[in-house]
């Protein structure tokens, strides 16, 4: 099939540039989230006062005594004020006492 003459035609072009970070390990996995606190990061983009709410409750069911820093209590991680929070947010954490960190839950 032939494009109509009215139709623009696009070159393809690769939508993924090469990282500007190095890679670097990550960090050891917890084995048991029983008794640990787990800070919420969320850019509220998309339905995580739906969806934290369930999170909270399946690890709950399976992780006795974990505890949660709610997303309203860390900032969103998106907009205007993302720089400030990114500056902070190491300090926040252990503030906190945050053992690990639920991000970027959507889509």
């Amino acid at each position: 099939m032939t494009p109509s003459s009215r139709e623009p035609v696009f070159e393809v072009v690769w939508p993924l540039a090469p990282s500007a970070a190095a890679a670097q390990a990550l960090a050891a996995r917890i084995p048991d989230l029983s008794g640990k606190t787990v800070g919420e990061l969320w850019d509220y983009l998309f339905k995580g006062e739906e969806i934290f709410p369930l999170i909270r409750r399946a690890l709950a069911w399976r992780y006795p005594g974990i505890r949660f820093v709610e997303y309203e209590t860390l900032g969103t991680i998106h907009g205007r004020d993302e720089a400030e929070l990114a500056a902070t947010l190491p300090d926040q954490l252990r503030k906190h006492g945050c053992d690990a960190v639920i991000s970027a839950v959507g889509a």
